[in-house]
């Protein structure tokens, strides 16, 4: 059995936490601490005006709010102010980069590569830009142990026509963490572009995105700590300058004239309307709240329990989990099978007993067809899980293959 890693004990800030269920499905959404609730309401009771827009006192009360959260979350990820940029989510950070990116960039005969483990939101835009490019979209294998091979990368983009690499820093299902500088340092020598989804890595990882040095990196908040309706691009300056807007409004235009117009200065070309104010404001509380405890006691915190739950999960019987087995090359995400059940009655009578795991195919259906399975159950974690949730969990699948007669 894994050493006991000193615990975080920061459970008594997420008030939903106090129902008593053990919630396991953080790489779905992350509960909220007390502290990033607050600052939604108290923007709301205490700062609510349009931001960027009004002389008065209180609207740049609100515009402060907004644009300070923004330089925190931009020093959090190690990334520059004015190329962090605020959409809805990951996925919609990443739909700007193929359309604006893209149209520009790709052609005829041109390639974009991804990998087999990706989020359905790192293939479908990049499946509709290359339907209307006329581009070809390829795929990385994952190997029996959820890894990729940068051999493979290599050959692949030794062709000539690669335009684009897109990679997850770390997959939803299997938990791998990719090498994602090795893989963005290997697109650029072949003359390829990078994008990196950091839904997962974010949340549970030191990022520096000026490190990694892709061109494009995305997360999103609500995994974060952070609520819903804001995610983050972070995005080389030359590129972003000379990639055309991805929606047209307001809040991005420098002048509109009756038949063309010019666009605003980074990061607000692209963030057209109103913006997602109470969300900045609670995402700049979120990662707030993660520098505190600091990213490298997070990390650690996710690397044992991790450890555990695939140590105590080995005790059930007919389970089989998927992903890389070394430690250093896995985030806090265990998916498994249990032979003979489907997940979905797994989660059911999982959630009988408090306990709140994800089953289905977690937006990566190509990725289940690989594994050659519908769909896996899934356990993940934050700050605020400990041993004890993962005994809960086995404790519940062991009740649940009694139930089943397995």
């Amino acid at each position: 059995m894994a050493a006991v890693a000193t615990p975080l004990d920061v459970r008594a800030d997420f008030p939903l936490l106090g129902r008593g269920f053990a919630y396991l499905d953080s790489a779905a959404t992350s509960q909220k601490p007390e502290q990033v609730i607050q600052s939604i309401d108290s923007y709301y009771r205490h700062s609510n005006a349009n931001i960027h827009r009004g002389v008065y006192a209180l609207a740049q009360e609100a515009t402060d709010l907004f644009e300070g959260a923004r330089e925190r979350i931009a020093a959090f990820a190690g990334g520059e102010t004015a190329t962090t940029i605020f959409t809805r989510n990951a996925t919609e950070a990443i739909n700007l980069v193929a359309y604006a990116w893209g149209s520009e960039h790709l052609g005829e005969g041109d390639e974009v590569l991804i990998t087999q483990m990706e989020h359905h939101s790192n293939i479908v835009p990049w499946q509709l830009l290359c339907q209307r490019q006329g581009a070809k979209l390829r795929y990385l294998h994952v190997s029996e142990d959820g890894r990729l091979s940068l051999e493979e990368l290599e050959e692949v983009l030794a062709g000539g026509r690669v335009k684009m690499v897109a990679v997850a820093h770390v997959s939803n299902v299997l938990g791998t963490i990719n090498p994602v500088a090795e893989i963005a340092a290997r697109a650029r020598a072949a003359g390829a572009a990078s994008l990196i989804d950091g839904s997962q890595a974010v949340p549970q990882l030191p990022v520096n995105v000026a490190e990694i040095d892709a061109d494009f990196y995305v997360w999103t908040g609500h995994k974060a700590l952070g609520p819903t309706g804001i995610g983050v691009l972070h995005g080389r300056r030359e590129l972003l300058e000379s990639m055309p807007p991805f929606l047209g409004g307001g809040d991005m235009i420098a002048t509109v004239g009756f038949d063309s117009s010019t666009w605003n200065e980074l990061p607000w070309k692209f963030e057209a309307g109103t913006s997602p104010i109470a969300e900045g404001v609670g995402l700049g509380a979120a990662v707030d709240y993660l520098s505190a405890i600091g990213m490298d006691a997070v990390r650690a915190h996710e690397r044992d329990l991790t450890e555990y739950t695939l140590e105590r999960l080995a005790e059930v019987g007919g389970l089989r989990t998927f992903g890389p087995t070394d430690l250093d090359h896995r985030g806090g995400v265990a998916s498994f099978e249990v032979e003979g059940a489907h997940p979905h009655d797994i989660a059911e009578l999982c959630d009988r007993e408090g306990v709140c795991i994800r089953a289905g195919h977690h937006c990566a259906q190509p990725l289940m067809r690989e594994l050659g399975v519908p769909a896996t159950a899934r356990a993940s974690f934050h700050v605020y899980n400990s041993r004890e949730d993962v005994d809960r969990l086995v404790e519940a699948l062991q009740k649940a293959r009694r139930v089943l007669e397995l």
